[in-house]
């Protein structure tokens, strides 16, 4: 049977505003029957890196805390700390990333809780009946909680095609040694060929394990190289896997293997999401956000332009239903010609695949259907 995925519009009038939408979306959910009267209840969401503005508006956010507040319960904002330098890798940065993108409790109403801790270590290891993944680390706070609700902003993935619901628990929601674990088969190789000895890549890895080299007698360097005689060399004994270097590298001269690694890594991904809910299989609800659609993740200190315009918010009872919808009506909107797209404008191209040509999105549901996470079969109800 088809799982109920209910989505709203953007469409608003003096007599029924969006914030009147989602409080319809919430309900639709019957939050009343799901979220345990009295009981903790964390609120999986994206802060936003420091300079990214793409992220989940606060103000939208406190509707979802004034609905958990409502049943009596008492919520709270949450994410994990990153694998990657940047403005979340620990709990007092993080924070004040957070405060500073506008999640002050004058605004959001509920106290954050960095759920893995002040550095990360936070965690529990969460038994999983999965193959390849006997257990999943996750962050103590998130796995303590009564209740979960994930508001997710839904968006292109370098690694997994597209960002939903499933991302956002399943890596979101994993402690430092969680995401350690999920990204540990991604380890990168650098083209000598394409570098141009910038250093921007060694700048970037949290562990130090890039450095320049001299580069071989049969190693030219390419045109426009910052230091001709030097290449990027990376210590696989010290690489954690983070994929940091990846992006960061503008020349493409650091790759993976992506038919063999990302598949692992999405598996892992979708295991984890299974992980988060664990015990709050029937005390969860989910929402996704298909607003600044941007082409990459909310961690990048800035964001491009939308891949298509603002289509509206979703919300199911089912994780892996919710991001085929959202993935479904991305792909169905004409696609902005002022956006990164190359080729798939038109309704119904595939715009994740045109971003990422090389990840196939559709790996993540299917394995997270394989596993009983949920239902690629949906029914779109709209609000």
């Amino acid at each position: 049977m088809p799982s109920k995925v209910y989505f709203a519009d953007l469409r608003a009038n003096p007599k029924r505003s969006l914030n009147d939408k989602i409080d319809a979306l919430i309900q639709a959910l019957e939050p009343a029957q799901r979220l345990k009267a009295g009981g903790s209840t964390a609120i999986k969401i994206h802060f936003g890196e420091k300079g990214n503005t793409a992220f989940i508006r606060p103000v939208l956010a406190r509707r979802f805390v004034d609905a958990v507040k409502a049943l009596g319960a008492k919520p709270f904002l949450t994410d994990c700390n990153t694998l990657y330098v940047g403005t979340r890798a620990e709990a007092v940065s993080h924070l004040i990333t957070a405060t500073e993108n506008g999640f002050a409790y004058s605004v959001v109403g509920a106290p954050l809780i960095i759920g893995d801790g002040l550095k990360g270590h936070s965690s529990v290891a969460v038994p999983l009946d999965v193959e390849g993944c006997p257990e999943a680390h996750i962050g103590a706070e998130i796995v303590e909680a009564d209740n979960l609700v994930s508001l997710a902003h839904f968006k292109g993935h370098e690694l997994a095609g597209f960002g939903g619901t499933i991302k956002n628990l399943g890596m979101g929601a994993a402690s430092r040694r969680g995401k350690l674990h999920q990204h540990s088969n991604v380890s990168p190789e650098i083209v000598a060929k394409q570098c141009i000895a910038c250093g921007d890549c060694i700048l970037r890895c949290p562990v130090g394990a890039i450095k320049l080299v001299k580069r071989g007698a049969s190693e030219p360097a390419p045109a426009g190289a910052k230091h001709p005689a030097l290449k990027a060399l990376k210590d696989k004994s010290k690489c954690i896997g983070c994929g940091d270097c990846i992006l960061v590298c503008r020349q493409s001269a650091i790759q993976i293997q992506w038919d063999a690694q990302i598949p692992e890594f999405m598996r892992r991904m979708a295991a984890y999401t299974k992980a988060v809910l664990k015990g709050k299989e029937e005390r969860s609800l989910f929402f996704n956000f298909l607003t600044n659609i941007s082409p990459a993740c909310d961690c990048y200190p800035f964001q491009d332009a939308p891949i298509v315009a603002d289509l509206g918010v979703v919300a199911s009872l089912d994780p892996v239903a919710i991001d085929q919808a959202s993935a479904d009506l991305v792909n169905q909107a004409q696609g902005s010609s002022q956006s990164g797209l190359k080729h798939a404008h038109a309704p119904g191209g595939d715009k994740f695949r045109d971003i990422y040509p090389k990840v196939d999105w559709t790996y993540q549901l299917a394995y997270a259907q394989e596993i009983g996470l949920g239902s690629r079969e949906y029914e779109l109800v709209r609000v």
